[in-house]
């Protein structure tokens, strides 16, 4: 049985990117970036008002002046300011030659065509050319993922149709006689499938793209042709279930079969320790556990890594280390293990109530999961615990 930090070390070295491609602006929201973006052109273009009042020279403050014309964002100023002159101006608009200084309008007393400054500060109140970025400044590096606000500094930079990596296509295959969809009524044993459903959310969530397979028998043969089609026809594979110790759990000796490298098949970690995975070429392939907890764990852990890999992109989600507010304790403390949590008002996290594996519902108003490493049995309310939000 492999460590689980061990385990996610080989999983990220094994992540394939496909290519890239061009796409609209307004389609790149939840893409990665695959090249670096520098601006065009100097941010602001030019020296802006940052509010409405009046561009004036310092050296005339205390004195009255006159306003000679009016100018809001998008005018060309005609005039320039001379001595005990001023002009009055919006917010965004473009301050005239002859000003050093903007004063707002509620720092003024108009008396008709001349305006006094009362106020006694004006620092802050231009943003000059390039003092947000300068002609062939980085914008955005290559590898960001691109969300609502990265496309903003996209629009400014000039940056049309960026460039980003092309997203894999990722395989889900649900083994298990038992399994039925989740339009079916069950009966006597059957269970309705909630890892297929769950892990095409997860894929889909993340921006790669999901590719459901169905459910598939628990033979040798009905698992070995599903895997052939998925190997040929897709960028990474996920299996759930048939990956444990039982009669029926054929999918390691399966993929062995089909060409598969497997690079470990258990993973000391809780939930999630019958995890397998391999790859064949440049595809990898995961054999998940078949509870749900464990496969939607086990997934946010290890396969969301490697997929954004593929997909250009370092993922290092933040591990927060917050309070937790009661004692928690548990029996064993022989791996690593994972519990879904949530946050009360006062920023405390609170363990869900949790019967294992199974209890998918344990999820429902899950916050994060709580990490606690092997070695740790217990720790006490007010004690920092580490979480990732989920």
């Amino acid at each position: 049985m492999i460590e689980f930090y061990e385990a996610l070390n080989i999983i990220e070295k094994e992540a394939h990117v496909r290519g890239t491609e061009q796409l609209p602006l307004q389609e790149a929201t939840g893409r990665v970036l695959a090249q670096d973006v520098a601006s065009d052109t100097d941010m602001p273009p030019f020296n802006k008002s940052a509010m409405d009042g009046f561009a004036c020279r310092r050296s005339d403050l205390g004195n009255r002046m006159k306003i000679i014309e009016t100018v809001k964002a998008g005018d060309i100023p005609i005039n320039s300011v001379g001595e005990n002159q001023c002009v009055r101006i919006m917010t965004g608009g473009k301050v005239p030659g002859g000003a050093d200084c903007v004063i707002m309008v509620e720092q003024t007393v108009q008396e008709g065509e001349y305006v006094r400054f009362t106020g006694s500060k004006t620092t802050g109140n231009i943003a000059f050319r390039g003092e947000d970025l300068k002609k062939g400044d980085l914008a955005l590096p290559k590898g960001i993922l691109i969300s609502p606000r990265h496309i903003a500094i996209l629009a400014s930079a000039g940056c049309a149709r960026p460039l980003v990596f092309i997203r894999p296509r990722v395989a889900v295959l649900t083994t298990g006689d038992e399994i039925i969809e989740p339009d079916k009524i069950p009966e006597g044993t059957s269970i309705r499938n909630s890892n297929g459903p769950q892990l095409v959310a997860q894929i889909a969530g993340m921006g790669a793209l999901p590719y459901y397979f169905g459910i598939v028998k628990d033979s040798p043969g009905a698992t070995e042709a599903a895997v052939g089609e998925a190997l040929e026809t897709s960028d990474a594979v996920l299996i759930t279930g048939g990956v444990s110790m039982g009669d029926f759990d054929f999918v390691p000796s399966v993929l062995k079969s089909a060409g598969v490298e497997l690079f470990f098949e258990k993973v000391a970690i809780k939930p999630g320790r019958p995890t397998v995975f391999g790859k064949k070429g440049k595809i990898p392939v995961f054999g998940l556990p078949g509870n749900p907890v464990s496969a939607f764990t086990i997934f946010e852990l290890m396969v969301k890594p490697l997929l954004f890999r593929m997909m250009g992109h370092e993922y290092r989600p933040p591990v927060l280390r917050l309070p937790i507010g009661q004692d928690y304790s548990r029996k064993k403390a022989d791996r690593i293990a994972w519990t879904p949590v949530s946050l009360n008002m006062q920023g405390e996290v609170i363990p869900a109530d949790y019967h294992g594996s199974g209890h998918i519902h344990s999820l429902a108003g899950a916050w994060g999961i709580m990490g606690m490493e092997a070695g740790i049995y217990s720790c006490t309310k007010g004690e920092k615990v580490n979480v990732r939000q989920i």
